[in-house]
């Protein structure tokens, strides 16, 4: 983790001093593995919310000696291969990864780092996740995390050298064992080879390898030697998901388990008003029903049976009257106008240009967008298994779940069981999906699970106890993507050349409220609702933000400000296109300038590919462009589309994805695929979350929706050459999607749809 000094002395006084300690020391020991260029990004100064306490968790637990202190060498833990690689004897090579896998793909493209500089047999490698070991923390954010990204961005030079560090062990143990010098010797598919003939497995060196010396410093490949890294791969855990075998979190099975499901407050953050549970307690297999706080200052009541069956019977029977006098009762439509009376006035300045030429432009564009919450809505519901054992210094707490942030769901639970750091211990498991939902500053349902746990053993319950929400408790539960209203005036002459623009954006802060407000807000601007504004075009902006204080809790969601910052830029830009009669990549093109050659060489491929302009689209359909860059990456997609009786296709997309060096370009392709869909899935009527007298309108798929496999257009993926380092790729697939979209339409109906999801009525 890194802090510069200015964003050090805004966070003082407004958190415990121990705190900013650990703060500070997360500074220090990370300045020797992050460069600047990869601490810059934006998500960083909003993932810090999360990763404060996360970068804490081990910290705390070093301070009191529970955990190993680094090997002789002075290396880092997370620099230590003992920590990343274990090759049985057999040569099978597991590689532990310090991130979460919950469909990116690190399960496979952190191993294939690790397994090019080691050498190993590809053939034979596997893979697992760590947990909150200081081992695995984030190298250049010193926390654990999984977010912004960053997996393979942050761990790419990690994972390497903790290869090319193991091979130099196994390299020095052959030497010793053959009485040669080290320089003789080579490594290839596993093997320790020597210049006389011998050759000896990576299984018969590995005992005798890990008592050798870790070397501070290794020598890494040239990208043209590359045989792993670069060649697409199919995944490691590919054949069990596809198969059925894959377990997730929500499969946590353990001797005696129980389960629980909790009856939330109808209205966020209210309380029981009264509670008849006699029929619950009837049901069979019910074990116990528990009242206890929830979050965000509600309570609400767990039911805790043999199964879920059992228990979700228990709590339908629940009698509950909850009291919601206490609390805000949000209505959606009341919200929306009075989001667009704020937008109508000016916020804290973000940007400040001249907008004074608006007056006198010869041509204007006024226009207000709007965007709704959004629920995250994984595959795999949210959940969380707590076995608590042994009393006094002898107590801990064993947690089983799929977490972005295992260091800070770790602390929540020791301060939630009244136990000491050390004494708990994460197990992280495979996550069916998450798009920020398994990484929350307050811990939600991890904090909710341990209350769980704690009330039952002191009723009686002394059992392992899953905490299952359903998908109606998913959807209706919390944390969603902000509302948001865009108003934009913009000012530009007859060639285009923009002489004012003027933007304002409302929408809730994801950080207000929190101990990290003062290091995340700047100037009254939460970072994560400008990013991607302005960017890649050079044009005149002011832009001004509100953020009103709104009872609905808000989270990032994947790709965050850019869902929809890059859907005005985009659509706002082709629109300026189309008013000046100019062919909207040219434009672009012509905005950019003589900077931003990622964006440019992104923007072509995909033109290139898709034969935009040179190939006649059917009767009906139009083309649409978009381009923008989100957690370094640049995604360009050229879109084909059409509108019949009012009701927009996407009938094939053709990306281009500047991510720098390509890791796996299998992976590439399926986060393009999968973010596509998602973005897609933005688009449709029915894609929002609303509410009517504080609560959810909203249960499950059947009224919120998601865009499924039939929604999907034909969809080409290509990838710009580089040796670069790489960057992120989880998310930047997402932003562009709807824009593109949006412009066909336009194209074809004369108007940008101004909303998401689309309203063309």
């Amino acid at each position: 983790m890194h802090f510069d000094a200015a964003t050090l002395d805004m966070a003082k006084g407004q958190m415990p001093k121990g705190l900013l300690a650990l703060v500070q020391r997360a500074q220090v020991a990370s300045k020797a593995t992050a460069s600047d260029g990869l601490i810059r990004r934006s998500f960083l100064k909003m993932g810090v919310v999360s990763g404060f306490a996360l970068g804490a968790y081990p910290l705390v637990a070093a301070a009191q000696g529970t955990v190993s202190d680094a090997a002789p060498s002075g290396l880092k833990p997370f620099e230590q291969p003992a920590a990343f690689v274990h090759i049985e004897s057999d040569g099978s090579v597991t590689v532990t990864i310090n991130r979460l896998e919950f469909g990116q793909g690190v399960l496979t493209a952190l191993p294939m780092c690790l397994a090019e500089e080691l050498d190993a047999d590809w053939s034979k490698v596997r893979a697992e996740h760590g947990d909150a070991d200081p081992a695995y923390v984030d190298p250049a954010y010193g926390m654990h995390i999984t977010g912004g990204s960053g997996s393979i961005k942050r761990s790419f030079m990690q994972y390497r050298e903790l290869g090319a560090r193991a091979r130099a062990m196994l390299v020095a143990a052959a030497a010793s064992r053959w009485g040669v010098d080290v320089s003789t010797l080579r490594t290839a598919n596993g093997r320790v080879l020597g210049a006389g003939g011998q050759s000896i497995g990576y299984g018969e060196l590995a005992d005798s390898a890990m008592k050798m010396p870790v070397p501070q410093t290794v020598a890494l490949k040239e990208a043209k030697d590359f045989r792993i890294i670069g060649k697409a791969t199919p995944r490691l855990d590919g054949r069990d998901k596809s198969s059925g075998k894959q377990n997730f979190g929500i499969d946590v099975q353990l001797p005696g388990m129980l389960t629980a499901v909790v009856a939330h407050p109808a209205v966020f953050g209210a309380k029981i008003k009264s509670l008849d549970d006699t029929a619950a307690k009837a049901v069979p297999g019910v074990k116990a029903v528990l009242r206890m706080p929830t979050d965000r200052g509600g309570e609400g009541v767990a039911v805790i049976a043999l199964g879920y069956w059992a228990a979700k019977q228990g709590r339908d029977q629940l009698k509950l009257e909850w009291d919601t006098s206490g609390v805000q009762k949000v209505d959606s439509a009341a919200q929306l106008a009075s989001y667009q009376a704020l937008a109508k006035t000016t916020g804290f300045v973000k940007f400040n240009a001249d907008v004074g030429p608006l007056a006198k432009a010869p041509k204007k564009i006024s226009a207000e967008f709007t965007f709704p919450y959004l629920a995250h809505a994984p595959m795999e519901p949210l959940n969380c298994t707590v076995h608590l054992s042994g009393d006094g210094a002898d107590a801990k707490a064993d947690l089983y779940l799929g977490t972005q942030m295992p260091g800070l769901d770790g602390m929540a639970a020791a301060k939630v069981l009244g136990l000491a750091p050390q004494q708990v211990k994460v197990h992280v498991q495979m996550a069916g999906g998450g798009f920020g939902r398994r990484a929350v500053p307050t811990a939600d349902y991890v904090a909710e699970a341990c209350t769980v746990a704690r009330l039952a053993m002191a009723a009686g319950v002394n059992a392992p106890i899953r905490v299952l929400w359903s998908r109606e408790d998913d959807i209706k539960g919390g944390y969603y993507r902000p509302m948001h209203v865009h108003r934009a005036d913009i000012g530009f002459d007859a060639s285009g050349k923009v002489l004012a623009w003027d933007h304002v954006i409302v929408g809730q802060s994801i950080v207000q409220g929190t101990p990290f407000e003062g290091m995340m807000i700047k100037d009254g601007i939460d970072a994560t609702i400008v990013e991607g504004m302005r960017d890649p075009y050079d044009v005149p902006m002011r832009l001004s933000v509100h953020h009103p204080r709104v009872n609905v809790p808000v989270l990032w969601w994947r790709s965050v400000g850019s869902t929809h910052t890059a859907y005005v830029m985009e659509t706002l830009v082709d629109e300026i296109a189309r008013a000046t009669h100019q062919d909207p990549v040219a434009y672009r093109l012509k905005l950019m300038g003589d900077k931003h050659p990622r964006h440019k060489a992104a923007l072509m491929l995909a033109v290139e590919k898709s034969g935009y302009g040179k190939r006649q689209l059917p009767k009906g359909q139009a083309w649409g462009v978009a381009v923008h860059e989100s957690f370094d990456t640049v995604v360009a997609y050229v879109a084909e589309a059409s509108v019949n009786h009012g009701l927009p296709k996407l009938h094939a997309l053709t990306a281009a994805v500047h991510c720098n060096l390509a890791v796996n370009p299998k992976t590439i392709e399926a986060q393009v695929q999968g973010a596509a869909l998602m973005g897609l899935g933005t688009c449709l009527p029915g894609a929002a979350i609303t509410l009517k007298d504080g609560q959810v309108e909203q249960s499950n798929f059947s009224d919120y929706v998601v865009a499924r496999i039939s929604d999907m257009p034909k969809i080409a993926v290509h990838i710009v050459p580089s040796a670069e380092p790489p960057t992120g790729m989880g998310e930047p697939g997402l932003p562009p999607l709807a824009p593109a979209f949006a412009n066909a339409i336009a194209r074809l109906t004369g108007k940008t749809p101004r909303s998401l999801p689309f309203k063309l009525a």
